[in-house]
């Protein structure tokens, strides 16, 4: 894997890109979560493929985030973004407040997405399953919420208590960096309209759940799967909100399956 900072629009912005492989491009756009970081999954998914990860406005090395006002600029940077990549015809992959984008761009510019990935994605809304507020949680807590079994060797390389005192703070910094970065664009609710955008996703879209997911339920996966016209909802049993990280085997089998069709 190697990293590098791209300029957009002249310098305005500088986008930390990660990339790895060769052969079809496939676009990864993380969470909010976690840190941004190149994840234990990329390096197999990547052998036969290009698999290329951008940090967003305001996470890790990112850097313009002052020049967004609202979703609709963000997603206007990312295409933007794909201009200066050169990503015409790709793959497309969203987590979380990333699936939300993704979903974005592939309703934006169709044309450009080939098969699209949305691993709980947030964007809707149900009255009577609500999300809970990522933004004022206490990060022990969201810990819980966030995974199947808070206490497996997965989760517990992300717990808020990891390490020794100097590095607790710089979790905790980078965590308000990324959440302070995400609000801007979500808070209070995620949903900003993306339900009015869904039909003009043509791309084949695959759903993708863990079936203990306490941070955007599964209830969301179906709602989706009724927004996105023949769009795919598989559930990764055993698993809460990161299912390419709590059961790697199964989730990646699944992406991999998708893509290759």
């Amino acid at each position: 894997m190697s990293a590098r900072p791209v300029p957009i629009r002249d310098g305005l912005f500088s986008v930390e890109v990660a990339e790895s492989g060769t052969g079809r491009p496939t676009l990864y756009l993380h969470g909010e979560l976690l840190p941004p970081t190149w994840q234990p999954w990329m390096d197999g998914f990547a052998t036969d493929r290009r698999l290329i990860a951008p940090q967003h406005p305001g996470f890790g090395r990112s850097t313009g985030l002052e020049h967004l006002d609202d979703l609709l600029d963000l997603v206007v940077y990312y295409l933007d973004v794909l201009d200066v990549l050169d990503l015409d015809a790709f793959d497309l992959i969203g987590e979380s407040f990333g699936g939300m984008l993704a979903a974005e761009i592939a309703a934006f510019a169709p044309r450009r997405v080939r098969r699209l990935a949305l691993i709980a994605p947030i964007g809707l809304w149900i009255d009577g399953v609500p999300t809970p507020d990522v933004f004022g949680l206490p990060a022990s807590e969201l810990h819980q919420l966030a995974w199947s079994d808070p206490s497996s060797q997965a989760a517990r390389g992300f717990a808020p208590d990891l390490g020794d005192d100097a590095e607790r703070f710089r979790a905790t910094i980078e965590r308000t960096r990324s959440l302070m970065a995400a609000g801007k664009f979500v808070w209070p609710i995620a949903d900003k309209g993306l339900r009015k955008r869904l039909h003009r996703i043509t791309a084949p879209t695959l759903l993708l759940w863990g079936d203990r997911d306490q941070v955007v339920q599964p209830a969301y996966g179906r709602l989706f799967q009724g927004k996105i016209r023949g769009s795919e909802l598989v559930t990764v049993a055993n698993a809460g909100h990161f299912p390419l990280l709590e059961q790697p085997p199964e989730a990646v089998a699944a992406l991999r399956s998708f893509f290759d069709r």
